[in-house]
């Protein structure tokens, strides 16, 4: 018959869902504390507690000083007693010895009852925290228990999770004891227990719906590339088949609807559309303004300005393109990553005639099919007028639109390798080592970090890159508001970076290029005398000194003295060895007008060029 101990052990393993190790170790741990009120031990002495598990049984084990006459039988041990334990125990040593007190088990019983239920509370958090840490990014089934103005409390069984206000679909109505399905945003560890934030309107949701709906997302044979959604309304969703054979929107939409259909209804009536993606962007845009016919799609991608897509609809599609509010357009170049410029055939074909007929750069194309532009004229008169327009007559001021922007691309190829430049230009500023550097080591805001995040940026380099180049590209991210683009670079201006030590940039390489070059002349000029001999060896290096000073900041005073050190090396006929130079650190600054951030290299003062700039050399 299993004894009361046992019973009361098991029970509370079943109930704390806890391992029975960790109890058992919480347990030792409360008998140690009791022991040591008891007998009034200091925390010096070691002492250990070992509990029988079948039969509750506990003994003692503390460590005394071996002794002739005990004085202190909690701290002191007999020498008779000692080698009991220990045979070669002599007086002054320390030995662990059994030193369970006659009542324990009720002093136990009074003074570990707390530390006990501490200790198992602490394990089960621990045990919530690393259970559900492990779900961020799933889905999880909760009960409503209240609803407040902050939000929705969802109990999950042994624990609670947090559907914020922000995260709820809009619309939504939550009551209480109702069932709730929501995707794990975060989880923190707090002191009373994992915190855990769900949301119901974050995109990611409906990507782990379509997974646990359709068999061919779960498995491979179908990929999600894309998905824009607006929460409660409307999203879109691009799909690609990796498996040769699978149709991946047919997948998606299962047979007469029923996949799709159940996401639907999981949404609050949320209409989804899936698009087949494809690797031509121009056909994927098509694509991803459906239901809207296009009828041609003309790309810029600017390297300055970001990539643009002009769509020209038929007229009668232009306010279906757009969608109520441009909600239709909007998603659409959320899931493409273009800027989406829709105009109908009618407007297209107007800007397309005008540029003809007035732009000085057009005038060679239009004399050149002056034909096709003067029927144009006669097509544009008549839509003027309200007269009907034959289908034929669409086509033709089709094709004036492809004439012209056919042209505007040749223009913009000429221009686009002087704007590659200026953005090389501007990439330059930012040091090599702030690429190295993880987002998420740069202690920005949650919020921030969450936005840069989902919005592919990885590193610090990439974030400084894309404020020089265009800071409007990360106030447009989703949920981004001027007050954190002010926290993001007050953010980066602290962020220290690495020294760069790994690898020499390419002027310094040309610099030790110079230095190994010069010594053989001395060699090749043997016969000549030493100060001959030497002249070459100071040329190469005034040559070198002003664009390495330029390119790496090197002083002309620290070249001569490379130089000289270079003579006396020739003297000895050994060859002239040059010293690499350590970098110091780097301090980033963003400059306002500017609009970019600037580096800046801590340098040691005691130079005539750091006293006169104070010791920091700006890039």
């Amino acid at each position: 018959m299993k004894s009361e101990f046992a019973l009361a052990f098991n029970e509370i393993a079943e109930h704390s869902k806890l391992k029975r190790e960790i109890i058992l170790e919480a347990l030792e741990n409360a008998m140690v504390t009791a022991y040591r009120k008891a007998v009034n031990a200091s925390a010096a002495q070691h002492v250990v507690v070992k509990i029988d598990a079948g039969t509750g049984g506990i003994k003692v084990y503390a460590e005394k000083e071996v002794v002739d006459s005990v004085l202190e039988p909690n701290t002191e041990v007999a020498l008779g007693d000692a080698r009991e334990v220990d045979p070669q125990a002599q007086l002054g040593d320390m030995v662990t010895v059994e030193s369970t007190p006659k009542n324990f088990g009720r002093i136990a019983a009074q003074a570990a009852k707390q530390v006990i239920l501490q200790r198992i509370r602490e394990a089960e958090r621990e045990s919530q925290y690393q259970e559900y840490v492990q779900r961020e990014g799933d889905i999880v089934n909760g009960t409503v228990q209240s609803v407040s103005a902050q939000g929705v409390t969802l109990g999950l069984g042994r624990t609670e999770a947090t559907l914020p206000r922000n995260q709820m679909v809009p619309g939504e109505r939550y009551h209480a004891h109702e069932k709730v399905r929501a995707y794990v945003l975060e989880v923190r560890k707090t002191t009373r227990g994992p915190q855990i934030i769900v949301s119901r309107s974050h995109k990611n949701m409906l990507r782990r719906l379509l997974e646990y709906e359709v068999p061919e997302i779960y498995s491979g044979a179908v990929e999600i590339k894309s998905i824009a959604r607006e929460p409660g309304q409307r999203s879109k969703v691009a799909v690609a088949a990796v498996q040769e054979g699978v149709d991946p929107v047919g997948a998606c939409v299962g047979m007469r609807g029923v996949r799709i259909q159940s996401i639907v209804r999981e949404l609050s009536d949320e209409k989804i559309d899936v698009i087949e993606w494809n690797p031509d962007q121009a056909i994927f845009i098509a694509k991803a303004l459906s239901p809207a016919r296009v009828t041609a799609v003309y790309l810029d991608d600017d390297p300055l300005a970001g990539r643009t897509a002009m769509v020209v609809v038929p007229d009668d599609q232009l306010s279906l393109a757009i969608g109520r509010e441009g909600q239709n357009a909007r998603l659409a170049a959320k899931l493409t990553g273009w800027r989406i410029d829709i105009k109908s055939l009618t407007e297209a074909a107007t800007d397309s005639f005008r540029k003809l007929r007035e732009v000085e750069e057009f005038a060679e194309t239009a004399a050149a099919n002056a034909e096709q532009v003067g029927a144009v004229e006669l097509v544009l008169a008549k839509k003027a007028e309200g007269k009907p327009v034959t289908p034929e007559e669409y086509q033709q001021l089709a094709k004036l639109v492809e004439l012209a922007e056919k042209r505007v691309a040749r223009g913009r190829q000429e221009q686009r390798a002087a704007k590659v430049e200026q953005v090389e230009a501007i990439k330059a500023t930012i040091p090599a080592a702030a690429h190295r550097v993880p987002l998420a080591e740069a202690n920005l805001p949650d919020r921030v970090l969450r936005a840069l995040t989902e919005a592919d940026f990885k590193t610090v380099g990439q974030v400084m890159e894309q404020l020089a180049l265009d800071q409007d590209r990360i106030l447009g991210l989703e949920g981004f508001g001027p007050k954190m683009l002010d926290d993001l670079k007050t953010a980066l201006a602290a962020v220290t970076l690495p020294e760069e030590t790994a690898e020499p940039p390419a002027p310094a390489a040309a610099e030790v290029e110079s230095v190994a070059v010069a010594p053989a002349a001395p060699e090749a000029a043997a016969p000549a005398a030493e100060p001959v001999a030497a002249e070459p060896v100071l040329e190469a290096a005034e040559v070198a000194a002003p664009g390495e000073a330029v390119a790496e900041g090197v002083e002309e005073e620290a070249v001569d003295e490379e130089a000289a050190d270079k003579d006396d090396d020739s003297d000895d006929g050994k060859k002239g060895k040059k010293k690499g130079k350590k970098k110091g650190a780097v301090e980033i600054t963003y400059d306002e007008d500017l609009g970019m951030f600037i580096t800046r290299k801590k340098r040691k003062p005691g130079r005539a060029k750091d006293d006169m700039f104070g010791g920091l050399d700006e890039e």
